[in-house]
């Protein structure tokens, strides 16, 4: 849930510099899943097949699919897919996880512009008005669960497939998604960085009451 809209660079979400043709293949995903959040917004999600979206981005509806298996990754994936994983990686070894996470969640939205701000919005809502993208998150959840246990796992020698580990792992992520929707949910009178603090240090007393 917290892979972000992307935003139009030379480089990677982590800054590193990327070649002319992976800038490419960023800037026609960026193309798809622009025209993607236009047409939900004018006419529902849907409402919207991808031959549509393949023809307001200017691509075949082949090209969506090579870069969007399902139509619900739309909403769900960009550039900001690898940035939990690199951000919890330069972490001190010694700082609690819990910390490690809300870190880099928060350093991640402060980096974000308008535009992926309002792409962030729109994913949100779409989370949760579209049962479809409900069920697809949850396959992206579980991936993320197992990404985030093997970091954890290299952190303190223990098993990938470690019980704790990956019971911590799926609670991490569910509560930044649960932060991630409260903030949506409740009028975004204030930045989600708010609600993904509250969410932390719930986990960080123990949740305890």
């Amino acid at each position: 849930m917290l892979r972000m809209a992307a935003r139009t660079s030379a480089s990677t979400p982590s800054g590193a510099p990327i070649g002319r043709r992976e800038r490419k293949k960023i800037q026609t995903r960026q193309a798809i899943r622009r025209a993607a959040y236009r047409l939900f917004e004018e006419h529902g999600y849907d409402a919207t097949p991808v031959d549509r979206i393949a023809a307001a981005a200017d691509v075949s509806p082949s090209t969506v699919f090579r870069y969007f298996p399902a139509k619900e990754d739309i909403v769900l994936t960009d550039e900001y897919d690898a940035v939990l994983e690199t951000g919890i990686r330069a972490r001190p070894t010694d700082e609690p996880v819990i910390e490690s996470v809300r870190q880099v969640s928060i350093e991640t939205l402060r980096t974000m512009g308008a535009e992926a701000r309002g792409e962030l919005v729109q994913r949100v809502r779409l989370i949760r008005e579209v049962p479809a993208i409900r069920g697809r998150t949850a396959e992206h959840t579980a991936r993320d669960a197992a990404m985030l246990t093997g970091v954890l796992a290299e952190r303190c020698g223990r098993p990938a497939d470690d019980l704790e580990l990956r019971v911590i792992s799926a609670v991490i992520l569910a509560a930044l998604q649960e932060a991630l929707l409260h903030w949506g949910e409740s009028g975004r009178t204030t930045g989600p960085e708010a609600s993904i603090h509250r969410a932390m240090d719930v986990l960080g007393r123990g949740l305890t009451l």
